[in-house]
């Protein structure tokens, strides 16, 4: 819904705001509001999925596979590898979840912040009539979120959050971290049961042979699914961030008004200048827009 200064009479008489908005505060908040959190049933099972896969693939990691090879060097080299990756893939997952993607404040167009936007931007100011909030460029309304997202790129029920530009760098990390793992899980569990087959089952394993081979197969139909799931997203991630247009940009087709960025420069924009904090999940990536810290911000 636009807003001209030359239209402002008729927006002056507009519905008044509804008594549920609370402009934001507190909205999709946990832990004293110092957490973002998104109370969807869809999304928090998908949450609990993943932590269980990752946790089953842990257990026949470290306590199937590595924990029968005669090789101490090696096994100690593929334990602090892998639990390692694992960390790094759930602080990554964790990050993603519960950080601000970049919301809006939900019931902030009223008619005074309205007229003062419009005064300070100029030209066309927009209002999302579903959550009545001033939308900033390039924001989406999230129908589960309840709330415009700056630069939303998709909802993501693995992390029971949207995918905006305050934790899209610790979504592509959490993609990254995941297929890592997975592959290194692969890999390790088609070798154990190779090295089971061409030798005595019993010997391979603590758990009986039938058992063995159930966790080796579950472990390596997980880790081909997730390897190549992950893979995807990551490589959409990479290619969404390069050509500067969002996922629901591009499918929704929608015409390029914002000027384009270098793909180097659009990296930056994610990541932050070049360094080792690229990969980190504890360092936060780099706020940006000019409506940080002002009316756009919760």
């Amino acid at each position: 819904m636009p807003f001209d200064r030359r239209h402002a009479l008729p927006m002056m008489n507009s519905a008044p705001l509804p008594p549920y908005m609370d402009q934001g505060i507190g909205h999709n908040r946990c832990c004293n509001r110092r957490c973002w959190c998104i109370s969807d049933i869809c999304g928090i099972i998908c949450v609990l999925v993943t932590w269980f896969l990752i946790g089953y693939a842990e257990y026949v990691v470290t306590g199937v596979i590595l924990l029968s090879w005669p090789d101490s060097v090696g096994r100690a080299l593929h334990l602090l590898l892998y639990n390692g990756l694992t960390v790094l893939a759930l602080s990554s997952h964790l990050r993603t979840m519960l950080t601000d993607p970049g919301a809006v404040p939900r019931g902030n167009a009223t008619r005074e912040a309205m007229q003062r936007v419009t005064m300070q931007e100029g030209g066309v100011v927009y209002k999302c009539p579903k959550c009545w909030s001033i939308k900033p460029e390039r924001a989406h309304h999230c129908s589960i979120c309840q709330r415009c997202i700056r630069k939303m790129d998709h909802h993501c029920p693995w992390v029971n959050n949207c995918i905006g530009e305050n934790n899209q760098k610790f979504f592509v990390l959490f993609t990254l971290y995941i297929a890592a793992i997975s592959t290194h899980a692969l890999v390790l569990a088609v070798n154990q049961f190779v090295t089971c087959f061409h030798h005595e089952w019993r010997t391979c394993s603590a758990h009986t042979p039938p058992a063995t081979v159930v966790l080796l197969l579950f472990l390596i139909f997980e880790g081909v699914l997730f390897g190549i799931f992950t893979l995807v997203m990551l490589g959409s991630q990479i290619q969404a961030i390069w050509t500067d247009e969002t996922g629901i940009e591009t499918l929704k087709k929608e015409e390029v008004r914002w000027e384009r960025q270098s793909r180097w420069k659009s990296l930056q924009t994610v990541f932050g200048r070049f360094s080792a904090s690229w990969f980190s999940p504890f360092t936060r990536p780099p706020l940006h827009g000019k409506a940080v810290g002002h009316m756009y911000s919760v």
